[in-house]
């Protein structure tokens, strides 16, 4: 397709701009609000109203929450059209025709997988029904199923782009996430917020919330990272910690540097003080190719924003949002067609070498 065709065109200017940028992936879904009767705010009054009238006659308890109730009991899709289907969009449930989205960290469309009927029968398995009350936990459930197919239908139609950090929310915190970007799809880090507390084999060792091991002495200390390596004997890679009053001491004299554990109260006997490698094949949510709370992990990660700006530009910018009509080509459409001005701007952008505009329309007209 012409969308399709841009981004291989886009690609190398992103490379050329900031490599580093162009060669993580961030994903997100979001949907496009479709003008049907479910989406009329008297619609789901109605519906709660009704349900705190039922709760006060049955004396319910002040734990029931009805506008939970309210999601659970309304429709699955809308009536007009079981492809506009119910979802959950920056704190409010709503009626959408729902996408995926991939950018690079420059903020660059990279693909827009539209979630019709042809998409959910080649991927049975991202079909999820309503499972809870819980709009949230849904949405949690749906987007985990959604990431896998959508990386994979992405490679097979861009061999040539090859990313090595993925950024995503919690959804999708779970191994069968981490086993496939690490190890089956190419990504070398994955920075993704854990979702449920890390479950650690401690073989003597207390780790911190981040899977960071802990002084044996003090559990509230952490140790200190010294890069990543293949250990010599198993030539896994493997991760090195090492006492957190370690000290590198230079000798002028043999003009060599050694290790020098400062502990008051040490916990072997060697005068490196401890050292502690972590394989992170073992446990690839505890470390995904980077260490957890690590400036690195909070640097990179705050990139994950410029997915959301993407999605609010096309929405706002090129007006998707707000668009009267229930026609899934149409909005599939409209949807396509942002994508490629996006990347048309790059494009211009590039020509005249104004890569500060590369996500600005207005400005590189004006």
């Amino acid at each position: 397709s012409m969308f399709d065709h841009l981004v291989d065109i886009t690609e190398p200017i992103c490379q050329r701009i900031d490599s580093n940028l162009a060669s993580m992936s961030i994903f997100d879904t979001s949907g496009i609000e479709a003008w049907v009767t479910e989406n009329n705010p008297k619609y789901a009054n109605r519906i709660i109203k009704q349900l705190k009238a039922f709760a006060k006659a049955h004396n319910f308890d002040k734990n029931f929450d009805p506008y939970k109730a309210a999601y659970g009991s309304m429709p699955a899709h809308a009536t007009a059209n079981p492809a506009i289907q119910q979802m959950y969009i920056n704190g409010h449930f709503c009626y959408a025709y729902k996408f995926g989205i991939v950018t690079n960290g420059l903020g660059i469309v990279r693909d827009i997988t539209f979630y019709n009927k042809d998409f959910l029968n080649a991927h049975p398995n991202i079909i999820v029904e309503k499972k809870s009350d819980s709009p949230d936990e849904d949405k949690s459930l749906a987007d985990s199923k959604a990431l896998l197919p959508v990386l994979i239908d992405f490679f097979q139609k861009h061999p040539l782009i090859n990313p090595k950090t993925f950024l995503g929310d919690a959804a999708f915190d779970t191994i069968e996430i981490y086993k496939a970007l690490l190890d089956d799809l190419g990504f070398e880090k994955a920075f993704i917020p854990l979702r449920t507390k890390l479950s650690m084999e401690e073989n003597g060792y207390t780790f911190n919330e981040n899977g960071v091991p802990c002084c044996p002495h003090d559990s509230t200390l952490p140790m200190k990272r010294e890069g990543s390596k293949s250990h010599l004997r198993s030539k896994l890679p493997s991760m090195k910690f090492v006492c957190p009053k370690m000290k590198w001491e230079y000798n002028r004299e043999t003009k060599t540097k050694r290790r020098v554990c400062r502990c008051e109260n040490p916990c072997t006997t060697s005068s490196c003080g401890r050292m502690i490698y972590i394989y992170p094949e073992k446990n690839l949510r505890a470390y995904p190719g980077v260490e957890r709370g690590s400036v690195e992990w909070d640097e990179t990660y705050k990139i994950r924003v410029n997915v959301e700006k993407s999605i609010n530009h096309f929405k706002d910018s090129f007006c998707i949002a707000g668009r009267k009509t229930q026609n899934e080509k149409t909005l599939h459409a409209d949807l396509l067609l942002a994508g490629i001005s996006q990347l048309i701007t790059v494009m211009v952008a590039d020509k005249i070498h104004q890569h500060q505009y590369i996500r600005s329309l207005k400005p590189l007209i004006a």
